[in-house]
């Protein structure tokens, strides 16, 4: 089979298209990086929802905080407390075992308006289990990223806003929030950077892959068993994270310059790569 054929058959294999058998002799390097490539589309999957739902918690968790008042003020500290103060492996344990072994013992709990019973087994499977715990995770972390933004928001910049009579709602959205995010973007590529090399730890949780069509690291494994060498599909899949990491980078750099577009060229912060050995 050519690299060409490989591709044809195994690209999609994660989402259920194509061959359903995995090679098991004569295994190339192409077709590892092939699967290991199309496992990786979980990994996006992951990385990106969570990514894209935390924001906009983060954002009210930052700005719930930041309230005076004391009933909107604690539950975010604890959220932000609990999130960031435990380690993320064991949050994924925690909800495999409140989603699954908790409605079994015939105890129903609701959380965010969710009835979790003994029917709601989709939730115990990765596609919606480990982004949920990603997703409050990432707003944990986030949201104190955009708290000391908040927080650093230039006293000159309000005080332009009440010299305009902007108030409320039309002073948030015009002046505190752009702010905050153009202080906050550099952190917050960086958390987004963590979170994709994150999504590795699904593989090590207690939530299954569908039908065994699993992430990046899954198909790592299997290859690393097969063939009693390890030394080729673990370098792939960080080739392919490191590749991933690039496009973060990018694409959040873009949107940094975007909200810094206002400012001189010699004031604008870049962003630049800060990898967190320990979280």
């Amino acid at each position: 089979m050519t690299c060409l054929e490989t591709f044809q058959t195994y690209a999609l294999r994660s989402l259920g298209i194509g061959e359903r058998l995995l090679p098991k002799a004569d295994i190339t390097v192409c077709e590892q990086v092939v699967l290991i490539g199309s496992g990786l589309i979980w990994n996006i999957y992951f990385a990106a929802l969570a990514l894209f739902a935390g924001f906009f918690l983060a954002t009210a968790l930052a700005v719930a905080k930041n309230s005076r008042l004391w009933i909107i003020r604690k539950p975010a500290e604890w959220f932000i407390f609990v999130f960031r103060g435990s380690p993320l492996f064991i949050q994924f344990f925690l909800a495999y075992e409140a989603f699954v072994l908790l409605p079994k013992a015939g105890i129903d709990f609701n959380l965010f308006g969710i009835d979790f019973t003994a029917t709601t087994r989709w939730l115990t499977r990765a596609w919606l289990g480990a982004t949920i715990v990603l997703f409050l995770n990432t707003s944990a972390y986030a949201g104190e990223i955009f708290y000391g933004a908040l927080r650093n928001v230039p006293k000159g910049d309000l005080e332009a806003a009440d010299a305009y009579g902007l108030t409320g709602w039309h002073r948030f959205r015009r002046i505190v929030w752009p702010t905050m995010l153009r202080l906050a973007w550099p952190g917050y590529t960086n958390e987004a950077i963590f979170l994709f090399h994150a999504t590795t730890l699904v593989f090590f949780s207690g939530f299954p892959a569908w039908r065994q069509m699993g992430d990046a690291l899954y198909y790592a494994k299997y290859f690393a068993d097969k063939t009693f060498n390890p030394f080729v599909p673990y370098p792939i899949v960080a080739g392919y994270f490191v590749l991933m990491s690039l496009t973060i980078i990018t694409v959040f750099g873009l949107i940094n310059r975007r909200l810094n577009r206002h400012l001189p060229q010699a004031s604008r912060q870049k962003i630049r790569l800060r990898l967190n050995l320990i979280r």
